[in-house]
């Protein structure tokens, strides 16, 4: 066994392989770049060697910088962890050239799953059933028009080189191919250096189950069973499961042995992932084969108790599988959440700032938090806004996914918007409940996800006015009993005022909505605390705080509530939910530059792709006029009218900060006047 590894890696990945290292007895190496220099798995590792600025492209994908501080370091391995390097055939070349063993599969089993076309004439040969579709080399438009023509809208059009959903578009009409065709491709060279695309019919109702798959260097070959990862948003998964609902024994052997025909295929060593649709009819097709640790393969080892990392690091040590297949069972059930930095209310954009508040459900046997952040860390514009990842297990799958219901709950995170409250809504659906999945599953059930709250706001809106309340008074007395004059009537910091009732009102601001609250201190049984009219009724609040901790008696019915407050944000959570309120800001009368008429703001920090069109140029409402990217996602700025752009404040390549403005946009009906 190795004595000592490299992670090329960073965050939540590079943390959970120095756990099981550690474990092991064997040392690591974490390397970071300027952005993660304070970073948890820096702080983790044994030891860390700095590679580079923070964009990846100048650090973690740097072959040559992360080979040179292995050998720097005596490690005797690298682990690649998942995304970056961990498919990069030349990266696992340069690994044996210097001799270091990669931790994953060898260069021949890379290559021939990193094209997506070449993949689907292996399998072919190897009896996995594929998707129709046209997967050649001929890359001409009209050829690829062609042929989603013949098979029939919709079809999907996909990176032949990509993965995570990236350079990937759905096509439901002949009128929309062209657009979605130039987007896939600019995406698919943005990240992986290669356009080239093929062509599937796309299956309108099918699940996502892919199969875990493990080899060895003595030809041994097993399946850990199967995921159901079919609740998805821009073709990423969302929440995955294990087992997946509904598997007969029949079904899940067909597709494990399938799966394990795909990996011998290619001579496969290491952890390695086949994913399957499946269709209503029981049918399943072939998609792609991830040679790597998948994001997902926790819920794998919590249904049959293996840990996958350890299973890496013993074949790439050249030990035997440390089971065989008739060895391995499922035990229960297990739901993986992946929580980002999101805002779900605006297409899931990404959003960057600092974790002011963090607070995950406790673990124990039933709960598994792999996260790569603490709290007071930055949630940057240079990598995935992936925060967390929330693993439950329980016996039955309705039992565990009440757990995944209560732990999301109790999740407190504030500084910056998440999928949180999506999650937890999503989850609560009756059809996830019972099952009923297919990959479009979000978008059948979007009115109900994002359906307003139903928890009383009135408690949470006195809840939070009371935290207010308390978290002042103390600077008050601090400021009286450091002021020269210390008796000036103007410090006094009690109530009491002459022929006059003293009453404070405070506006908190729910989605720029304004909620006039009106204060009096006073005593109840002895208590003192406050009344607090709202919404023409009277309520009497009294309690204590300890820091973000408010314990709070409202009509005498005591409650407890977690705070966050920065600046003139706040978040309160309770176990009803939570609220996201705002102090509104003193208006001098000056105007917002962000809302003056014909401007177009950054809606998140990230990078200008392409500019689509030229100043000047006529174009038609919705029309796509330039094309940003942020934490590996692109994005795409439309016309929000027929008109012209009158000046590109920015070029392809530059860096924007959210919020900036990137045009200015003339309306035709502003041409005219």
């Amino acid at each position: 066994m190795f004595d000592k590894i490299l992670i090329a890696n960073r965050g939540e990945i590079a943390c959970r392989v120095i756990k099981t290292a550690r474990k092991m007895g064997i040392r690591t190496v974490a390397v970071y770049s300027d952005a993660d220099r304070h970073a948890l798995h820096v702080e983790m590792a044994d030891e860390a060697v700095h590679i580079g600025h923070a964009p990846s492209r100048e650090s973690y994908l740097v072959i040559e910088k992360v080979i040179a501080a292995a050998k720097q370091t005596g490690a005797q391995a690298i682990h690649p962890g998942y995304g970056f390097l961990s498919e990069n055939a030349d990266f696992c070349r340069a690994c044996q050239d210097n001799n270091l063993v990669f931790i994953g599969p060898p260069v021949g089993a890379i290559e021939a799953m990193g094209s997506k076309s070449a993949a689907k004439d292996i399998m072919g040969k190897a009896d996995v059933p594929l998707v129709p579709g046209y997967h050649g080399a001929d890359q001409d438009p009209e050829l690829l028009r062609a042929s989603s023509e013949q098979m029939g809208y919709p079809v999907l059009l996909k990176a032949a080189a990509g993965g995570g959903g990236k350079g990937m578009r759905q096509v439901w009409q002949a009128e929309d191919f062209d657009e979605a065709l130039a987007a896939a491709k600019r995406e698919a060279m943005n990240g992986f250096g290669d356009d080239t695309m093929l062509v599937e019919k796309y299956l309108t109702e099918p699940r996502h189950v892919e199969i875990q798959v493990f080899c060895d260097q003595h030809h041994n070959a097993v399946y850990l069973f199967e995921r159901d990862c079919s609740l998805q948003r821009r073709h990423q998964k969302v929440i995955e499961e294990a087992p997946a609902p509904g598997m007969s024994d029949s079904l899940r052997q067909q597709m494990g042995e399938a799966a394990v025909r795909a990996a011998q295929a290619i001579d496969y060593q290491g952890a390695g992932t086949v994913e399957f649709l499946l269709d209503h009819d029981g049918r399943f097709y072939f998609m792609e084969m991830n040679t790597r640790l998948q994001v997902e393969h926790p819920v794998t080892e919590m249904i049959t108790g293996q840990d996958l990392v350890e299973w890496q690091l013993r074949v790439a040590a050249g030990q035997t599988l440390p089971c065989r297949q008739e060895q391995l069972t499922i035990h229960g059930h297990a739901f993986e959440a992946r929580v980002y930095a999101e805002d779900p209310d605006k297409d899931f954009l990404p959003v960057t700032g600092q974790l002011h508040l963090l607070r995950p459900p406790a673990s124990n046997d039933n709960v598994r938090v792999d996260t790569g952040v603490r709290q007071g860390d930055e949630v940057s514009v240079y990598y995935d806004p992936m925060i967390a990842k929330l693993i439950v297990w329980d016996e039955d799958r309705e039992t565990a996914l009440q757990r995944l219901r209560q732990s999301l709950r109790d999740y407190q995170i504030a500084g910056m918007k998440t999928n949180l409250p999506f999650l937890y809504k999503l989850a609560s659906v009756d059809a996830f409940a019972h099952a009923d999945l297919d990959t479009r599953f979000i978008e059948r059930h979007e009115q109900e996800i994002f359906k307003p709250d139903e928890h009383d706001q009135t408690k949470h809106l006195l809840l939070a006015t009371l935290f207010m309340l308390l978290k002042e008074s103390p600077y008050h007395s601090s400021d009286a009993h450091s002021s020269v004059d210390n008796l000036s009537p103007w410090l006094e910091t009690h109530d009491w005022r002459m022929n006059l009732v003293h009453c404070q009102h405070i506006t908190l601001l729910i989605d720029d909505e304004p909620h006039h609250l009106k204060v009096q201190a006073t005593t109840r049984d002895t208590l003192d605390g406050y009344r607090i009219e709202y919404d023409g009724q009277d309520y009497f609040v009294a309690g204590e705080r300890f820091e973000h901790e408010l314990i709070a008696h409202i009509e005498g019915h005591r409650q407890t509530a977690t705070v966050s407050l920065q600046d003139n944000k706040g978040m309160l959570f309770t176990q009803q939910g939570r609220l996201e309120f705002t102090l509104p800001e003193v208006d001098l009368g000056m105007e917002d530059a962000s809302q003056s008429q014909g401007a177009l703001a950054a809606p998140m920090n990230g990078t200008v792709v392409e500019l689509t069109v030229k100043a000047g140029e006529k174009v038609s409402k919705d029309s796509l006029l330039l094309v940003m990217e942020a934490m590996k996602m692109e994005h795409s700025i439309r016309a929000p009218a027929d008109g012209y752009v009158e000046e590109f404040y920015f070029i392809a390549g530059d860096l924007v900060d959210g919020g900036a403005q990137l045009m200015s946009f003339n309306t035709e009906a502003e041409t005219a006047l």
